[in-house]
This record gives structure tokens, C-alpha cells and sequence, in this order.
């Protein structure tokens, strides 16, 4: 596949200093976001082994099912949302979908039996529909192809340290039983994560510019070093004109759901991992003899993420500086594929969570690196259509695994089966990569056009 590369290209002071400004202005703010939302949609895997199900009655598949509907939302309303950012701006677009979300996700710390716990999910994921890939998109009109890598992976370190700090911060704030108005711990754990959301949907407003040339922090050069180079990129992607065309140019692309076939592998490993590795790990009991608190339990959920976090940063940068290469994605599929079948079949408690840290190390090092290729041949309304169209298949994943994870599990009686299926779903996606790559080479164009490159950029292949 033909990406991208930055080797041996000359960078300007303008230039270092533009994406160095962006890089502290601009990133940090939306993977505050991204955190936030991450830790909202995974809060119910928290709640469900801490009282949550004992106290609404929940069997194992209808915890998959609740905390899978969230996806259902997504795919009723996630392209419409991102061409309604296209149309109305990602400033007001993106503070519309937090604000929304965190009332919705507010609402939890109320909820009193299953079907409300289903109906809050659905409505949560009808909320966020269009966040990720609206930020994707948005981060996209900022940076250039030949940074984007980078402050992709700054961006998505968000979501393994929600993990690394939101696990340990869940399992606290549920020792508060009781603290506010008589309140369950894990009551009071979704009404403070919700919060944030709220405070920051109203940040948003103020924080974020559409374009660098709204942008008072940076100066003249800056702005027009950005602007030449974007409208250079632009000019040479496939750009569909006004949502029509965009959504004609998306959804016509073999490439594009390809893409949505290799993000589903990823998705289905990410979520089924999010949702059930507390559940597994208060299983510890049982199986090893071994009994934790709720703030120690949610330091063991903690620990695969934070080698997923280093990986993720030099995994990115290696890629970054070689030029994104088919193996950044496929080779992390493939080690993820393998290693988690592996890990309910450990001995103790250490060796489990080891082998659950390389099965997220895998998933992580890949993510960023998957989204600079969409955004590489699609531009305009074609480029909100496109990746929120790669979100949204994909993010079948996220409903998928939860609920098959939990139906299976209840048919078997632990959790060996489902994570085989997790190991299948990542391996396929390692070979749609590999299959892609090697289309986009043979090809006459017809699932992938050789992907345009700036002016200021060269051409590597994989």
C-alpha cells in the first residue's frame, strides 16, 4: 500500500512551529475529550461486577447485550452526525454530541431495572454518535498527512491511559457507598464521570477553532504554511462535493469497507476486553483463591494498559519515521489474534494479566496507525462519509463482542471460548490488511486508487 512518508523531506521553522503549537493547543484538548468519552461508554463494565448486576438482576448475556446496544446508536445516527459536522463545524458539532452524552450518561446513576439500563445504552450511543470520527476529522483539517501519524498517536494515547487512571478512579470513587444521598457506589461512580463530559462539551465551545485561520495563537506564516499544505493535499484526494457526492464517494469505495472490516477485528478485541476484563479479573476469586478490594481490582484492570500506552507512543513513532508501513496494523492483529486465547489458560492472576497486556499492547500499537489511511484518499463530505463510515461498521464490533462474549460465556461457563472467537475476528482483520495491501498494488484502481501524495511528500510501499 503506498503511504505517506516523512523521510528525508526538509521541515521549516514555520512548519515546526505550526505543528508544535497544534501539537500543545489542539491535542491535548480533544483527547481530554476522547478520555472523557472512552471512560463514559466503559463505565458499565466497572459498575456491572461491583453491584451493579446483583442489584438490577443482570445474567451475563443480558450485561453483553446492554453494554453492545451502545453500538446500535452509533449506526443509526454516526454518518449523519459527522456530515452535520462537516456542514455546521466540529466546534459546535463536537460540544453538541459531549454535552448531550454526558446528560444521557448522568442519567445511569438512576437507572432501575434492565430495560431502562438497555434503553439509557441505546440512547448513549445515539448521543456520541459521530464523536471519534468527528475528532479524527477534525484533527485531519489541522495537521498535514505527513504529521498526522503523530498527533494521531498523541490523540489515542487518550484511550489506554482512561484505562491506566479511569480503572483505579472508578474502583475509588465505588468505595463511596452511601456518601450522597444514600447512593450505591456504583451509582455514584457514573454520577461522577458524567460531569466532565458536561463541563467540557461547554469548554468546547470556547477552546476549539474549525480552522487555523481562526486561530489567534498562531501567526501569519504559520496559517498560510497550514492552509498551502492542506489545500495541496486536498486537491490531489478523491472529494465528493456536498454530502451527496461524499456519501456517493464513501460508501462506492471497495477500500473503505475493507477498512471497515479490518477496524471490526480491532473494535471487537478493544470492546471485549473494555467490557469484561473487571468481570474476569473478579473472577480471580474463584478460580486462583485470590480476593482483591474494589480500588485493587480496579488497579489490576489498570495494568495491560499501561505497557499498551509505551508500546502505542514508540510503535506510532516508529511509524512516523519510516512512513506507515502495512505490517504497523497487520503484524499487531496478528500477535493480538494469538496471544488472547492464551491467557485464560495461565496459572495465577500475574501470568493472566500478562498475556492480557500483550493481546492490548497489539491493539493499540495498531489503532493510530490504521486511521492516517482513510484520510489519505478522502477529502470534504467524501472524508466525513468515508470515516464515519469506517467507524460505524466497525463499531459492530463493539456491539458484537460484549453480547457474544456474554451469551457464550453463560453457555459455557467461563470465558475461553469467547476470547478464541476475540483471537478469529483479530487474525481476520491482520488478513484483509495483508489482502488490501496487495489489491492496492495489482489493482487497476477499482478498490483502491494509488494513494495521492502532497507535494511535499514521497511515496514508500509496503
Amino acid at each position: 500500500m503506498d503511504i505517506p512518508a516523512t523521510r528525508g523531506i526538509p521541515t521549516s521553522a514555520v512548519e515546526k512551529t505550526a505543528i508544535r503549537k497544534i501539537a500543545i493547543r489542539i491535542v491535548p484538548f480533544v483527547a481530554l475529550m476522547f478520555f472523557i468519552n472512552f471512560l463514559d461508554r466503559t463505565a458499565i463494565s466497572f459498575a456491572a461486577p461491583n453491584g451493579m448486576e446483583a442489584d438490577l438482576g443482570l445474567t451475563a448475556a443480558q450485561f453483553g447485550f446492554a453494554s453492545g446496544v451502545f453500538f446500535i446508536g452509533y449506526l443509526v445516527l454516526e454518518v449523519p452526525s459527522n456530515l452535520a459536522l462537516h456542514k455546521f463545524g466540529a466546534r459546535v458539532w463536537l460540544a453538541r454530541i459531549m454535552i448531550t452524552w454526558g446528560i444521557v450518561s448522568l442519567l445511569f446513576t438512576w437507572v432501575q431495572n434492565y430495560p431502562q439500563l438497555v434503553g439509557l445504552r441505546f440512547l448513549l450511543g445515539v448521543a456520541e454518535a459521530g464523536f471519534f470520527p468527528g475528532a479524527i476529522l477534525f484533527l485531519s483539517t489541522w495537521v498535514p498527512a505527513r504529521h498526522r501519524g503523530k498527533m494521531l498517536a498523541l490523540f489515542y494515547l487518550a484511550q489506554p491511559l482512561t484505562s491506566v487512571i479511569g480503572s483505579p478512579l472508578a474502583g475509588w470513587l465505588m468505595t463511596h457507598e452511601g456518601l450522597l444521598g444514600g447512593l450505591a457506589g456504583w451509582r455514584f461512580m457514573f454520577l461522577c464521570v458524567s460531569i466532565p463530559a458536561i463541563v467540557v462539551g461547554v469548554l468546547c465551545l470556547f477552546v476549539l477553532k474549525d480552522k487555523p485561520s481562526q486561530a489567534k495563537w498562531l501567526d501569519a506564516d504559520e496559517k498560510q504554511w497550514l492552509e498551502t499544505a492542506l489545500a495541496k493535499e486536498n486537491a490531489s484526494k478523491t472529494a465528493g462535493h456536498g454530502a451527496k457526492g461524499g456519501l456517493k464517494t464513501a460508501f462506492g469505495s471497495g477500500r473503505v469497507w475493507m477498512l471497515a472490516g479490518v477496524y471490526f477485528g480491532f473494535i471487537y478485541g478493544l470492546y471485549a476486553l473494555s467490557f469484561f476484563l473487571p468481570t474476569i479479573i473478579d473472577g480471580f476469586q474463584e478460580q486462583f483463591g485470590t480476593t482483591f478490594d474494589l480500588f485493587e481490582k480496579g488497579l489490576i484492570t489498570a495494568i495491560p494498559y499501561v505497557p499498551a500506552a509505551v508500546v502505542l507512543y514508540f510503535w506510532s513513532r516508529d511509524a512516523f519515521r519510516r512512513g506507515v508501513r502495512v505490517w504497523h496494523i497487520a503484524l499487531p492483529a496478528l500477535v493480538g489474534g494469538l496471544s488472547i486465547p492464551v491467557a485464560l489458560y495461565m496459572n495465577s492472576p500475574a501470568a493472566t494479566v500478562a498475556v492480557i497486556a500483550v493481546t492490548a499492547c497489539a491493539i493499540f500499537a495498531a489503532l493510530p496507525n490504521f486511521w492516517t489511511v482513510p484520510t489519505q484518499f478522502l477529502s470534504g463530505a467524501a472524508a466525513a462519509a468515508g470515516v464515519a463510515l469506517i467507524n460505524t461498521l466497525g463499531n459492530l464490533g463493539g456491539f458484537a463482542a460484549p453480547y457474544i462474549t456474554g451469551a457464550v460465556s453463560e453457555a459455557t461457563g467461563g470465558y475461553q471460548v469467547p476470547m478464541f472467537i476475540v483471537g478469529f475476528f483479530m487474525l481476520l482483520s491482520s488478513l484483509l490488511m495483508v489482502l488490501l495491501a496487495r489489491h492496492t498494488r495489482r489493482s487497476d484502481g477499482s478498490l483502491a486508487a494509488p494513494t495521492p501524495v502532497a507535494a511535499d511528500t514521497e511515496e514508500v510501499r509496503a
